[in-house]
């Protein structure tokens, strides 16, 4: 199994005692994929789902909420995916939950046995199918990092007021976009994550492998690699459709006219989820040679099923246990 460049800790450094965080320290390359919960309230669609990915991943996103579509909760899905034996990363937005909601959500997620929790501003509730409802935004994802943080380090609520009781020990992640303009920013945005809090990092969707490169070189030269572990985004499109609906309609994405181009002439002879698993799997060969980067993760949005064939096929399997 690839091993990577990493920090030198302690036991006394270990945050939540998580599988992914176990991984991750130990020099693993480590792989996470994401498992969205169904629009409605059967368990068994995420069962099914959680048989799938068992074995072909560390841990498993679990998303709250995506693209502002009503979703089954998160926190209530993780729990059905650890009773299933995969291990979650609990997904928490900002925009549907002040900070009293989202204090009460994260100790009820810790009192349910999530470990990871990975904390999102959230996308604008104008993209999804309840335009009309009003968007929280109490705090931002950085002040949610820091909030979890004191939760977890200091034993304290946002407000100042002592925990008293059992804390909540999180392993704490956060998303980057390496892409997304001004450029030359988005390193020290990332430095401010980091400062607040998170322990690891998942970038958005990488197509642009030369540009990704670019955003490690200045994560690099400023030492923020030492100090958190950077897992690299990645997807497989299943057609030339997606792929323009990409590059045009979501905000943040940049994807070459090469891929675009690949896309069609894939699609046009019906082999467009192929070449575009073919095209994940180059990124990921190339993305986990570039210093810094401790792991991927797999976004096959409503695709699961191609998960098991892009682990395999990147040699990334079997996992390993620790």
């Amino acid at each position: 199994m690839l091993r990577y460049e990493i920090m030198v800790e302690s036991g006394s450094d270990i945050k939540s005692g998580s599988n992914l965080e176990k991984i991750l320290r130990s020099g693993q390359f480590a792989v996470t994929a994401e498992l969205g919960p169904p629009r409605g309230a059967d368990r068994g669609v995420i069962e099914k789902k959680a048989g799938l990915l068992k074995g072909y991943g560390d841990a498993f996103n679990i998303t709250d909420c995506q693209t502002a579509v009503v979703r089954m909760s998160s926190i209530a899905a993780g729990r059905i995916v650890l009773d299933a034996g995969l291990e979650p990363i609990i997904q928490m937005t900002c925009r549907d939950r002040n900070r009293i909601a989202i204090q009460s959500d994260l100790l009820g997620a810790a009192a349910l046995g999530a470990k990871n929790l990975l904390c999102l501003t959230g996308d604008h509730q104008k993209f999804g199918d309840h335009p009309m409802a009003k968007g929280v935004f109490d705090i931002d994802s950085i002040q949610l990092i820091h909030l979890v943080k004191m939760l977890r380090d200091e034993r304290k609520f946002q407000g100042g007021q002592e925990l008293k009781a059992v804390e909540p020990r999180f392993f704490i992640g956060a998303a980057e976009n390496p892409f997304a303009d001004p450029f030359k920013f988005r390193a020290i945005r990332l430095a401010k994550k980091i400062a607040a809090g998170a322990d690891f990092i998942q970038t958005q969707i990488i197509y642009n492998t030369k540009k990704f490169k670019d955003w490690m070189k200045m994560v690099t030269d400023m030492g923020l690699h030492e100090k958190t572990f950077i897992l690299a985004g990645v997807a497989p499109l299943k057609s030339a459709g997606m792929a323009k609906h990409m590059k045009h309609n979501v905000p943040g994405m940049d994807v070459p006219d090469e891929v675009i181009n690949r896309m069609t002439a894939a699609s046009a002879i019906k082999k467009g989820k192929e070449e575009g698993v073919r095209i994940c799997l180059e990124v990921i060969e190339q993305v986990r040679e570039v210093k810094g980067v401790a792991g991927v993760h797999i976004m096959a949005v409503e695709w699961e099923e191609a998960v098991p064939e892009i682990v395999q096929q990147a040699r990334l399997y079997p996992r390993p246990k620790l």
